[in-house]
């Protein structure tokens, strides 16, 4: 009596000649769509270098136009060169211009920066950590407002911030643009995610068992641990108080106070003033002036953004 079952041997032994039995034969699986990954590919490529020419056309037309004198603005093409090439004696009209008033401003705004984004960062951190690997009651709650205030934009604070502002009567002094600043809803949300994944909770155990009180276990493990969370904030609120131009302009009177943006916009008002004295070319000058600190901190600070910096730390 043989056995119904056929062997592996038997399956893959060719069929006699003359017998009307078929093998099976295995077939690969088919990949759909592979023709249509060039196509998608070309079209990505394509999108992609529209994004990159609508990001980068701004920034030549800038640079080109600070090379210009103030009547070479209105007899070139805005995407080519004028004559007379007059990039540093724009750089310097700009820094002398009106008692050097363009200094006062470059100042104003690394105040409002330092004090402010740096401010917004460091309680971001702090605010972020605690809220990933501590709980308390009313976490939840914590979560719900931060989500709420990320929704809410900050130029429909900007005139309740004013008049609560006034009646302390710090309006028109720089703390009116560094305490708003220093509230970042976004960057402690960002903080709040980066930690959780970041930090192992084992990591944290294993320092805590060696001894280590807290304060000991967040300098020394878990904050190289954030660093690259703590760079993007710093960039993000960064970027947020260098360009603010609402809060100012609700805020300050006094033009030695200005930071960079609102003084750009008073000098582009007053060439745009009939009988104003024409000064576009410094508008010009002084906005490519502006972005160079952004462009420098962001090509230093990329080097932090480092990904698995916490593999390997916690054997399984």
């Amino acid at each position: 009596m043989t056995s119904p079952v056929a062997t592996v041997s038997d399956r893959s032994a060719p069929a006699p000649s003359g017998t009307s039995g078929s093998v099976p034969r295995l077939r690969t699986p088919r990949r759909r769509h592979s023709a249509d990954k060039p196509r998608r590919s070309v079209l990505l490529t394509a999108l992609t270098s529209l994004v990159l020419l609508y990001s980068l056309v701004p920034l030549v037309w800038l640079a080109i136009s600070a090379t210009k004198t103030q009547e070479g603005l209105s007899r070139s093409a805005g995407l080519w060169f004028d004559g007379d090439f007059a990039l540093w004696d724009n750089i310097t009209e700009t820094f002398t211009y009106d008692d050097g008033v363009f200094t006062r401003w470059l100042l104003n705004t690394l105040l409002y920066v330092g004090l402010g984004a740096g401010g917004a960062t460091l309680l971001a951190v702090l605010g972020g950590y605690a809220l990933a690997k501590f709980d308390f009651p009313g976490r939840r709650a914590v979560f719900a407002v931060v989500i709420g205030a990320v929704a809410v934009p900050g130029t429909a604070l900007a005139v309740p911030t004013f008049l609560m502002f006034s009646e302390m009567g710090l309006t028109n002094t720089p703390w009116a643009v560094i305490v708003p600043s220093l509230i970042s809803p976004f960057g402690l949300y960002l903080m709040w995610v980066f930690a959780t994944e970041a930090i192992p909770t084992e990591l944290m155990e294993a320092a805590r068992i060696d001894g280590a009180g807290e304060v000991r276990t967040f300098f020394r493990v878990a904050l190289p641990l954030l660093a690259p969370g703590i760079v993007t904030v710093l960039l993000f609120t960064m970027v947020a108080t260098w360009n603010n131009y609402f809060l100012p302009l609700v805020m300050l009177k006094d033009p030695d106070w200005y930071p960079l943006t609102l003084g750009l916009n008073s000098w582009n008002q007053q060439a745009a003033t009939a009988g104003g004295e024409p000064v576009f070319n410094l508008v010009v000058t002084g906005s490519l002036l502006t972005i160079l600190p952004l462009i420098a901190a962001f090509l230093l600070l990329q080097r932090y953004w480092q990904s698995g910096l916490a593999a390997g730390s916690v054997k399984e």
